[in-house]
């Protein structure tokens, strides 16, 4: 209810307060997983952090650039895993954990098993996970769409040519389907009582995973791709940590986190009826440093500063390769085939100030310097009127903020910060079609975009702290907000791209944008058996086209959506009951950018939609534990927001937890 999350087959693209992808900043273990090529659209790069080794998430809402730096405009999601557990002088600490899952509505089979071997000094963490996701199948109650989200043929390839076959069961999502494994190793090795350090090594990869929407595009009654899959999605992190506690003068925490990651990608995409197979590859090495202390100056008074430092590495390239007779020819690349660089240096300061016990005072700032060199070597497919594109560019960031409580069980809360995002490979250098018809071009004239935020919010509690209400209203003002729109190249408003006349377009700025919403939240422990749990978000943005002297819709900007829930408590058994509802989002309120993929919904934009929940979970004892629920009870035929594929239909799972 707090957080839009924008569905594909393989996983969730987070909206934070009308701010999505390239705009919201992702954390595990402290290293930021933003990377110059995260895009402005839609991204799952979530789904390679394993969840079964999350010791907790933690999401902070509106700009946290004062900490964390570029990106983070609408909000931070960071993830902590689990750490390895040390034994004492008398025993070690040796523990398995593993787990089974089944869900019928795409057949998933999911395994996973994880070792902790923890000695006095030292300890090792070891986890694997396996998962085979097979084709979603969406829900048969389509009033009063009756005709949205069906998959009435596919693409199969039969003796050597390429065939439109009728698709069996239409309420399955053919070429939905895909696997992945998740490794991770930890190590911790606990120096004395006030130093302690530790490797933290992550691995995740997938099979070749088709893009659904894509898949079923038409164009003269056929289909116009055959293939259109991302290649095998590897992301590596392998990071050494330090934490040292201190009595000193210069800090009493300090945490250091050197990092390395180095992400593959790739596109191949293959015309219904070609058997030209065109593949595009991206590799992205990141190193990165950072620096976090803290300082108990008195009992009121509490500074944090720091430093962080990263370099971004990117090669594409990209090849046609005929199926036929396996000749290989070169292809446009995503990005600049000369290779692209782009490296930050930051450093911040924070204070908080307990003025009283009914007031606190916080404030900060930050300053960040980018730099982005990207070579074009070859223009032969596009003939750009550049050869390089190089920025480089610095940014003075804050914020200031007061909580007061003026008593025991009310809060207010008032916040004024600031946010940029520097233009990164993706925003200033990217070739791609957004949507059929349409496509994205290089723009080297792009300028950050900064925005400025103000908040408030109230809590309270009463009946002895047994419910609890709480909302929040912000207002975000965007000066040189980066949006995709129409633009010129060479003087021409359109060109030939895969083999398809596109409208050009280029992530451009606009004067100002505005976005603005509220959000609430209601929890309620009736007794300690019963409690309810109620959220709800609402947002609006846009942006104005002084050339055209027009007020557009900005992307990303969900409809409303929230959750409500019953939870019920009996000795080892907890059951909930819940509903997940989203608002519709009318075809007005679009954004004419294609990002939005509005070419997926109905020709008056993404019906409303309401799906009823329960789960379950039983602690037979320590070492068993069972979690069994039914999804969408009413099989219900819906589509979230912006996505291109549709959500599951009807879904029982079950999963077998063992402990030892």
């Amino acid at each position: 209810g707090a957080v839009f999350v924008q569905k594909s087959q393989a996983g969730g693209s987070p909206i934070i307060r009308g701010f999505e992808a390239s705009r919201v900043l992702l954390v595990v273990d402290g290293v930021r997983m933003n990377n110059a090529i995260y895009r402005a659209g839609h991204l799952q790069d979530a789904m390679t952090i394993d969840n079964n080794m999350l010791e907790r998430a933690e999401v902070l809402f509106g700009p946290s650039s004062v900490v964390y730096g570029s990106d983070a405009l609408g909000g931070v999601m960071s993830f902590y895993t689990k750490k390895p557990l040390l034994g004492t002088d008398e025993k070690n600490k040796f523990g398995v954990n593993a787990y089974t899952r089944y869900s019928s509505a795409n057949t998933e089979k999911t395994s996973h098993v994880d070792f902790n071997l923890g000695f006095k000094k030292i300890g090792f963490l070891t986890s694997i996970t396996y998962s085979d996701f097979g084709d979603i199948r969406t829900g048969e109650a389509r009033n009063p769409n009756p005709s949205f989200g069906y998959r009435p043929y596919y693409a199969q390839r039969i003796n050597g040519v390429d065939s439109m076959v009728k698709n069996s069961d239409p309420f399955v999502q053919k070429f939905t389907g895909y696997k992945q494994i998740d490794f991770m190793q930890k190590v911790l090795f606990q120096v004395n009582d006030k130093i302690e350090t530790g490797v933290n090594f992550q691995y995740s990869t997938s099979s070749e995973l088709p893009r659904y929407d894509r898949l079923t595009d038409m164009s003269g009654g056929k289909l116009k791709y055959a293939e259109w899959n991302y290649g095998p999605q590897n992301r590596m992190l392998a990071s050494l940590y330090l934490n040292v506690k201190s009595e000193g003068r210069l800090f009493n925490n300090m945490r250091i986190v050197a990092a390395y990651q180095d992400i593959d990608q790739e596109r191949i995409t293959r015309r219904f009826g070609k058997t030209s197979r065109n593949t595009q590859t991206e590799d992205v090495q990141v190193i990165s440093l950072n620096a976090d202390l803290m300082k108990q100056v008195n009992e009121k008074n509490e500074l944090r500063y720091g430093m962080e430092i990263t370099s971004n590495d990117v090669g594409s390239v990209a090849n046609n390769t005929d199926i036929v007779t396996n000749v290989v020819t070169p292809a446009s690349t995503r990005y600049p085939d000369g290779g692209s660089k782009m490296s930050t240096f930051a450093g911040y300061l924070t204070h908080s100030w307990e003025i009283s016990e009914k007031a606190i005072l916080s404030e900060g700032f930050r300053f960040s310097q980018t730099s982005l060199d990207a070579t074009f070597k070859d223009t032969t497919f596009f003939p750009f009127p550049f050869k390089s594109a190089t920025q480089s560019h610095t940014a003075l960031n804050g914020n200031i903020g007061i909580v007061l409580m003026p008593e025991d069980n009310v809060r207010f809360n008032i916040l004024a910060s600031t946010g940029f995002r520097a233009p990164n490979v993706d925003d200033l250098t990217k070739v791609f079609d957004s949507s059929p018809g349409k496509v994205i071009v290089p723009n080297p004239d792009l300028k950050p975009e900064y925005v400025y935020n103000i908040e408030a919010g109230f809590a309270n509690t009463f009946s002895e702290n047994r419910f609890k209400f709480e909302a929040t209203y912000f207002y975000s003002f965007l000066n040189n907000a980066m949006v995709v729109k129409d633009f010129k190249l060479n003087g021409a408003d359109s060109v030939m791209y895969n083999g398809v006349k596109s409208k050009v377009m280029a992530a451009q700025n606009a004067d100002e944008a505005y976005i603005q919403g509220v959000s609430a939240a209601f929890t309620a422990d009736i007794n300690s058996g019963f409690s309810v749990k109620s959220s709800i978000t609402y947002t609006k943005g846009s942006y104005k086209d002084n050339t055209n002297d027009t007020i557009i819709p900005m992307d990303h900007i969900a409809p409303l959506f929230g959750q409500t829930g019953i939870i019920h408590r009996y000795k080892k058994i907890k059951t909930e009951f819940f509903v997940r509802y989203n608002g519709e989002k009318k075809l007005q309120d679009y954004s004419p950018s294609g990002e939005d993929n509005l070419n997926y919904a109905t020709p008056t934009g993404m019906p409303k939609w309401i799906t009823f929940n329960i789960k379950t979970a039983i602690q037979f004892n320590k070492n068993i534990a069972l979690n069994l629920g039914v999804e969408n009870l009413f099989d219900t035929h819906y589509r979230v927001f912006a996505s291109g594929v549709s959500a599951p239909g009807r879904n029982v799972y079950v999963t077998l937890r063992v402990k030892i």
